[in-house]
C-alpha cells in the first residue's frame, strides 16, 4: 500500500504531537493542524476557523485523505471554549471532511473524549450540542462546571449515533473514538502543579497501574483506530484510563434490551 495520508488536529502538543510523530515514523504522510507552527494554522473554536481547516485540508490532499485524528481538545474554566473546541470543533471538521475520506483508502476518524464523559454533566447542554445549536451551547456553557464532562458526553454520543448513518460505515469509513483518562500532557500540567489540582484529580481520574499515561500510550490506540488495521469497529470509545472506568463504576455495563439478543 502506499503511504496514508493522516490529519491530525492539535498536533503541535499532547497526544496530537504523540501519535503525528508516531505515524510521521512509521512513513506516513502526516497534516498537522493547529493554532500555530503546523502545515495548517486554523482555530478551530470559530466556525470560519473550522471552514478554513477543511478548505486547506482539500488543497493539501485533493485526491483524498486517508484518516481524521481529531486531538485539539481543552480543559480550562472557560466553558464556552471548552464546548467550542472540544466538541464542535471536532464534530464540524470530522463532518466536513467526510467527503474527502470517502475517496481515501480504508478511511477512518478518530476523536479524543474522556473518561470525564462518565462523570456528572448537564443534559440540557448535552443535548443542545447535539442539535448543532452552537450559540444556545456556548450559552449555557458560560460559567457551567459541568461543561467539560458536558463537552466529552456530547462528543461520545456524536460518535455512536454519526458512525452508522449512511456514507459512513456502510461505505467502508470507520468512525471511532478512545477516553483517556489522566494523561501527562501540557493541558494536565498545570492542574497537576498544585495540591488543590492534583486532589481534584485523584477524585475524578484514579488509575490503578503503577503511574499515569504519558501521550504515547494513548497515541498507540488511536494510531490503530485510524489504521487500515481496524476492520470492523465502528461507534466504539475505548478507555484507555489505568483503571478509571472500573474504579468508578465496577462492572457496570451495557445490559441490551430483553429479547434483544
Amino acid at each position: 500500500m502506499t503511504a496514508r495520508t493522516t490529519l491530525v488536529t492539535g498536533s503541535r502538543s499532547g497526544m496530537g504531537k504523540a501519535v503525528a510523530e508516531l505515524l510521521a515514523a512509521r512513513g506516513e504522510r502526516v497534516v498537522g493542524a493547529d493554532l500555530a507552527d503546523a502545515d495548517i494554522v486554523a482555530d478551530l473554536a470559530k466556525p470560519d476557523g473550522r471552514a478554513a481547516a477543511i478548505e486547506a485540508v482539500g488543497g493539501l490532499c485533493a485526491d483524498g485523505l486517508d484518516a481524521v485524528i481529531a486531538c485539539a481538545g481543552l480543559a480550562i474554566q472557560d466553558g464556552p471554549l471548552m464546548i467550542a473546541v472540544n466538541y464542535f470543533g471536532a464534530v464540524d471538521l470530522i463532518a466536513g471532511l467526510h467527503p474527502l475520506l470517502a475517496r481515501g483508502t480504508a478511511p477512518r476518524a478518530v476523536a479524543i473524549v474522556s473518561t470525564a464523559s462518565i462523570l456528572p454533566s448537564d443534559a440540557g447542554l448535552v443535548e443542545l450540542c447535539l442539535a448543532g445549536d452552537e450559540p444556545g451551547a456556548l450559552a449555557r456553557a458560560s460559567g457551567n462546571p459541568l461543561s467539560y464532562a458536558s463537552s466529552k458526553l456530547a462528543l461520545l454520543r456524536w460518535i455512536r449515533r454519526t458512525s452508522i448513518l449512511p456514507g459512513w460505515a456502510d461505505a467502508g469509513v470507520l468512525l471511532n473514538g478512545v477516553a483517556p483518562g489522566l494523561v501527562l500532557t501540557p493541558m494536565t500540567a498545570p492542574i497537576m502543579a498544585t495540591a488543590e489540582g492534583r486532589a481534584q484529580l485523584a477524585r475524578s481520574a484514579p488509575y490503578v497501574t503503577p503511574k499515569q499515561a504519558v501521550a504515547e500510550d494513548v497515541a498507540l490506540l488511536l494510531a490503530f483506530l485510524a489504521s487500515p488495521d481496524n476492520r470492523y469497529m465502528v461507534g466504539q470509545v475505548p478507555f484507555c484510563d489505568g483503571g478509571k472506568d472500573v474504579l468508578l463504576r465496577g462492572d457496570d455495563v451495557i445490559i441490551p434490551a430483553p429479547g434483544e439478543f
